[in-house]
């Protein structure tokens, strides 16, 4: 492949390092749009790299940025609300858009967007609803003259995530007992390197233009599952109490006024659909999957090897 320019929007996230640190590997020139550029300044240490402090909110700003690119990728979402933040409709269904029109604006060949597993206009929770927007309109306004791909993973795992550090958190912090809401939700968690080399294989697959794919890991767990091998990785004594589900609503609601909102009603409506794929894992890809199991004792637990990163290139 040849050298890009590429402007990716959400880079200083989770999923973003990952990504960013491919595309620099392989030498492609990366701006990356943030609202802040003195927390993320150690990402400067790829050469390649540059931070562009702007906001993505601003059509003017996304049309200027978008200038010369030759792909565009947006990773922006968020996982719940709150005062004087971007709204989900916000984050999710107005920004694709923008970013969507600044591309055919400015003559952007190549879109890469961000969705969620079982993101559906129809969906229980505003997250999903909104997300399903988003990815549509992507979709119908990029029409011919803009090449976009979307993926909807399930929740993604690994070092920064904020799903089985979260639970980590709580389980550190519960006096021996963790009442649990929405146990029996199923998951299907991706590694966040396997991720990251989706996006990346996808650029200059043309066999991917203006198609949605599901993503999701080797192996379904149950909430509670995941919940329990997490306190056994961080060696944590923690009895995991399944709540039904009059009390997870309830839990959801003292969660929403709690600091950080670790639960909130939006987070258990959407727990309330299974996020599993329906198939298996797309064929276009070249990628042998990341169990769980072989990268969380190393960030979680007391373990300290390299995790495991590139498999199957």
């Amino acid at each position: 492949m040849s050298k890009l320019n590429i402007c990716i929007l959400g880079g200083t996230g989770f999923v973003g390092h990952s990504i960013t640190d491919r595309l620099a590997d392989q030498g492609h020139r990366i701006k990356i749009l943030t609202r802040s550029r003195e927390p993320h300044r150690s990402m400067l240490v790829l050469p390649t790299v540059s931070l562009i402090e702007g906001d993505i909110y601003d059509q003017s700003f996304l049309n200027q940025e978008f200038k010369g690119m030759d792909v565009v990728i947006n990773l922006v979402g968020i996982l719940n609300e709150f005062r004087g933040k971007p709204t989900f409709e916000k984050a999710h269904a107005i920004l694709p858009a923008y970013v969507a029109d600044a591309c055919k604006n400015q003559h952007v060949p190549r879109l890469l967007h961000m969705s969620a597993l079982k993101a559906s206009n129809g969906g229980p929770s505003e997250y999903l609803r909104t997300k399903g927007t988003g990815e549509d309109r992507v979709h119908q306004m990029a029409g011919q003259k803009v090449n976009v791909t979307s993926f909807r993973p399930s929740v993604i795992f690994g070092p920064r995530d904020s799903f089985t550090n979260r639970f980590a958190q709580l389980i550190k912090l519960a006096p021996g007992v963790l009442p649990l809401a929405c146990p029996n939700a199923r998951f299907q968690p991706i590694y966040v390197e396997d991720v990251a080399e989706v996006f990346v294989q996808a650029i200059g697959n043309y066999h991917t233009y203006g198609k949605r794919y599901e993503l999701c890991g080797p192996r379904v767990y149950t909430l509670r599952e995941l919940v329990k091998y997490i306190a056994e990785v961080t060696h944590r004594r923690c009895h995991v109490v399944p709540l039904n589900d009059g009390l997870s609503k309830l839990q959801a609601l003292v969660g929403e006024i709690l600091p950080g909102k670790p639960i909130s009603l939006d987070n258990y409506r959407s727990m309330r659909e299974d996020s599993c794929c329906k198939g298996g894992f797309p064929e276009e890809f070249t990628i042998t999957l990341t169990e769980l199991e072989a990268v969380v004792p190393h960030y979680l637990g007391h373990e300290r090897r390299e995790h495991p990163r590139r498999r199957g290139r």
